[in-house]
C-alpha cells in the first residue's frame, strides 16, 4: 500500500499522463483559451486569431480536406493546391495508361487548358467550429439506458446539423470528443471541380516506395499540385470547362530560406485516429493478437501481387494503387509493434492504471464514481477476444477479396433497381484495375486463412465442401470458384444485365445462385447472426465505460489540459526541428540532401532509381537559387505529433509561412498514435525548397513558381 500511495503522489505531482510541448493534437478554437502562450513561449510569433478565427481570414481558411482521407493547403490566389504525391496518387494513376503512364514519367500541365480534371475528386474547407457539448447533453440524466441514450443523442444531432445547414450549400458535421464527454461541429464548404496541374515521376515521388516507406533517413519528393475550380461568383460549382480558378479567402506565403536544428513549427491538418488513454488490456491485444494477424494476412496479400506486376506493366499499372494501399499499413503496423515494446507501453499503462486506482480510493464520492472502472475493463476485454479476431478476419481476410466487393455491390445495386447502364459503368470501373490471377490466389489464401485461425463454430457451410471434394485443397477450390462465377467474366455480366433490363427478377435469382455470391453471403448471415451483434454489444459498453473513465482522467488532471484523440477533425500540433537517437550508438540528423539519394541509387533496388534528369542536374550542381551552399536539401524531421490524414498538411514556421509538407513518420514513431515519446517520434517533410526545385528546374514549369508568394 505505501507503495502505491508513493506512486500516486509521484503521479499527481509530476504528471504521468503529462503533456510535453512536443505532444498533443489541439483543437484550433480553443488555443486562446488553452495553449497560445505556451506555443508562443517555445517560438511561435502568431496570435490565436492569426491560426483561427471567424473574424478575419486566417491560416485555417488555406487548409483543405483532400480527398477523403489527407490534408492539402492553398499556396497562391489562383486556387494553386499542395498537397502529398501518395495522397493524389489514385488520381494521377486514373490518368495513366502504358501509352501516358504519368506514374512512370510524371505530369505537368504546361498552361491551364492541360490541367486534367478528376471526377469525384474533392477538397473540403473548415468555415467554422462549434462547441456544442451543452446543447447535444442538456437534459441526458444517469438514468437513461444505452439505447435510449443513443436516441438522444442522435435527435439532438439531428436538430443541430438542420440548423446550421439551413438554407446553405454548406455541410456539417458533429463530433464526440473525450469519448463523449463534449461535442463540437464542424461546418464545411466542400469545392467539385479539382484539377490536377502536376505529379513528379514515381522515382521522385515514391523514392524508396516499401523500402523507406515510414523510415528515416528519408529522400522522398512526396508532393502533387492541383487546382481548385468554382464558378463566375466563387462558388463551388460540378466540373465545367467555364469554371474560373478559385480565388481563395487565404493562401500560406513560402518560406524558402530553410530550417536549421530547434526551430520552432507548426503542423495544421486532419489527423485521422488516435487512441491515447486505452486501457492496458487493449495495448496488450494489439502487440499479442491482433497486429501480428494482420500483418501476417497483409503479407501474404503483398507477395502475391507482387508476384504478378513484376511480370506485367499493365497489371503493375492496374494494382499500383492498390498495392501502396495494402503496404502502407503493413509496414505501420510493424512500426508499432516495435515502438510500443521498446517503450514497454503495456507496462507503462499497468503503473498509470494503479496511480489511477490510488486517486479512486483517496476520496469516498471517487469510489462511488469510478471504482468500478478497471473491473469492467478487465471483464470486456476478456469476453471481446474471439469477436475482435473475427472482426479482423472480417476486414483483412474475407473483405480483402475483390470479387467479393464486386459481387456486393452488384447484388445491392440489382436489388435497389439501379438502371443497367449504372451496373454496366460499376463493372467497366471494376475491370479497368482488375486481375483474375492475384484475386484467385487471394481468395484461396484467405480462405484458408479464415479457416485456420477460426473456431470451428465460426466456419461457414461451404468450408465443409472444401474439405470433402477438394480434400482441403484451397488453390483447388479457388479454381473451381472462379471457373464458374460471372463476376470475373465481362461477356457473361454484360448478358445478365442486359436479362436484368428486361426481367430484373429473374436477373436477381440467377446472381444469388453464383458461388461468390453464395459464399459470400453464408459469411454475412453467420457474422450478423453470431459475431456482429455479441461484438457490438461488447463495444457499446467499452464505449461507455471509456467515456467514464476519460471523465476521471479530465478530473484528475483538472489542472492540466488533456488533448482529445484525433477523429478526423482539423488540429494543430506544434514542436522543433530535432534529430533523433532511435538506439544505442545511433544518432540520426534532423535533415537530408540529394547527394543520399545518389547514394541510395547506387544500391541496386528497384525502389531506389533515379531518373538521368535528377542525375544530370546534380552532377552539374543546377539548383538555382534553391540549393544552399553547393547541396540540395530534400527533407527534414520535426517533433510535431501527427497521425495519418496529416499526409499532405503543411508544416510552417513561427510566422506560419509554408517551410514544407509533411508526408509520414519515422518506423520507431509510428507508436504515436498510441503511446507518444518525444525522445524518438518524429514527423518527416519534404522541404519546400525541394519541391521548388523540382517544379522548376527539373520539370521546367517555373511558371507555377512564379504563382506562388515566397520569401527568401
Amino acid at each position: 500500500m505505501k507503495k502505491i500511495i508513493m506512486m500516486a503522489v509521484l503521479f499527481l505531482s509530476a504528471g504521468n499522463i503529462s503533456v510535453r510541448a512536443e505532444e498533443g493534437m489541439w483543437i484550433p478554437l480553443l488555443l486562446q483559451k488553452y495553449n497560445i502562450e505556451e506555443m508562443q513561449e517555445a517560438g511561435l510569433r502568431l496570435s490565436a486569431e492569426d491560426i483561427y478565427s471567424i473574424n478575419q481570414d486566417c491560416l485555417n481558411d488555406a487548409l483543405v480536406i483532400f480527398g477523403r482521407g489527407c490534408t492539402g493547403e492553398m499556396i497562391s490566389a489562383d486556387g494553386l493546391l499542395l498537397t502529398n504525391h501518395h495522397c493524389g496518387y489514385g488520381t494521377i494513376q486514373s490518368h495513366s495508361s502504358v501509352e501516358n503512364d504519368y506514374l512512370t514519367d510524371g505530369f505537368w500541365a504546361m498552361s491551364r487548358d492541360e490541367e486534367l480534371p478528376n471526377e469525384g475528386l474533392t477538397v473540403t474547407y473548415l468555415r467554422y467550429i462549434q462547441d456544442v457539448t451543452k446543447e447535444m447533453t442538456e437534459g441526458i440524466t444517469r438514468e437513461l439506458d444505452p439505447m435510449e441514450y443513443n436516441r438522444y443523442i442522435e435527435t439532438k444531432k439531428g436538430e443541430l446539423l438542420e440548423a446550421a445547414k439551413k438554407e446553405t450549400h454548406l455541410d456539417a458535421q458533429i463530433r464526440p470528443f473525450y469519448y463523449g464527454n463534449a461535442y463540437y461541429m464542424f461546418v464545411y464548404e466542400t469545392f467539385r471541380d479539382v484539377r490536377l496541374v502536376g505529379a513528379p515521376p514515381e522515382s521522385i515521388g515514391n523514392f524508396g516506395a516499401d523500402q523507406d516507406n515510414w523510415m528515416w533517413p528519408r529522400h522522398t519528393g512526396d508532393f502533387s499540385i492541383f487546382r481548385v475550380y468554382a464558378d463566375e461568383d466563387n462558388k463551388p460549382a460540378p466540373y465545367d470547362p467555364s469554371n474560373q480558378p478559385y480565388q481563395p479567402r487565404k493562401h500560406l506565403e513560402i518560406a524558402a530560406g530553410g530550417v536549421k536544428e530547434g526551430d520552432f513549427t507548426m503542423v495544421m491538418g486532419y489527423p485521422g485516429s488516435t487512441t491515447q488513454y486505452l486501457y492496458s488490456a487493449e495495448v496488450r491485444s494489439m502487440l499479442e493478437t491482433s497486429l501480428p494477424l494482420k500483418i501476417g494476412l497483409r503479407t501474404t496479400r503483398l507477395e502475391i501481387m507482387d508476384k504478378y506486376m513484376k511480370q506485367s506493366d499493365v497489371v503493375r499499372i492496374q494494382y499500383a494503387s492498390k498495392f501502396r494501399g495494402v503496404s502502407n499499413s503493413w509496414k505501420k503496423w510493424q512500426g508499432i509493434i516495435l515502438g510500443l515494446t521498446r517503450n514497454h507501453a503495456v507496462e507503462v499503462k499497468l503503473e498509470e492504471e494503479e496511480m489511477f486506482r490510488a486517486w479512486v480510493d483517496a476520496d469516498g464520492e471517487r469510489q462511488l464514481k469510478y471504482d468500478r472502472v478497471h473491473a469492467q475493463f478487465e471483464s470486456l476485454y476478456g469476453e471481446r477476444e474471439k469477436y475482435g479476431t473475427a472482426m479482423d478476419m472480417m476486414n483483412e481476410a474475407i473483405m480483402s477479396v475483390e470479387l467479393f466487393r464486386q459481387a456486393s455491390r452488384i447484388s445491392r445495386m440489382m436489388s435497389q433497381g439501379a438502371e443497367a447502364e449504372q451496373l454496366e459503368r460499376q463493372m467497366a470501373r471494376f475491370y479497368k484495375n482488375y486481375h483474375r490471377p492475384i484475386d484467385q490466389e487471394t481468395f484461396a489464401a484467405m480462405m484458408k486463412a479464415y479457416f485456420t485461425e477460426m473456431p470451428s463454430s465460426f466456419a461457414p457451410a461451404f468450408y465443409g465442401d472444401v474439405v470433402e471434394k477438394h480434400q482441403g485443397d484451397f488453390t483447388k477450390f479457388a479454381e473451381v470458384v472462379y471457373s464458374k462465377t460471372l463476376f470475373n467474366n465481362e461477356e457473361k455480366l454484360t448478358k445478365l444485365f442486359a436479362k436484368y433490363s428486361k426481367d430484373p427478377e429473374v436477373a436477381i435469382k440467377k446472381i444469388e445462385k453464383d458461388p461468390i455470391l453464395v459464399y459470400l453471403n453464408q459469411f454475412m448471415e453467420l457474422y450478423r447472426v453470431g459475431i456482429i451483434p455479441e461484438y457490438g454489444k461488447i463495444k457499446s459498453a467499452l464505449d461507455r465505460n471509456y467515456k467514464t473513465y476519460m471523465a476521471a482522467l479530465l478530473e484528475m488532471e483538472n489542472d492540466r489540459v488533456l488533448y482529445p484523440d484525433a477523429n478526423f477533425t482539423m488540429r494543430l500540433s506544434y514542436g522543433k526541428v530535432d534529430g533523433y537517437q532511435p538506439r544505442d550508438g545511433v544518432h540520426y540528423q534532423h535533415y537530408t540532401t540529394l547527394s543520399g539519394i545518389m547514394d541510395k541509387g547506387t544500391e541496386g533496388f528497384v525502389d531506389y532509381a533515379i531518373p538521368a534528369r535528377l542525375t544530370d542536374l546534380y552532377e552539374s550542381k543546377d539548383y538555382g537559387k534553391y540549393g544552399v551552399d553547393g547541396t540540395m536539401p530534400v527533407c527534414f524531421i520535426a517533433s510535431n505529433h501527427t497521425s495519418g490524414g496529416n499526409s499532405g498538411s503543411p508544416v510552417m514556421d513561427a510566422d506560419g509561412r509554408l517551410i514544407g509538407i509533411n508526408f509520414d513518420r519515422n518506423w520507431e514513431g509510428t507508436m504515436s498514435d498510441v503511446h507518444y515519446d518525444p525522445d524518438l517520434c518524429r514527423n518527416i517533410t519534404v522541404d519546400i525548397r525541394y519541391v521548388l526545385f523540382i517544379i522548376d528546374k527539373y520539370a521546367g514549369a517555373g511558371y507555377l513558381v512564379d504563382e506562388m508568394d515566397i520569401a527568401w
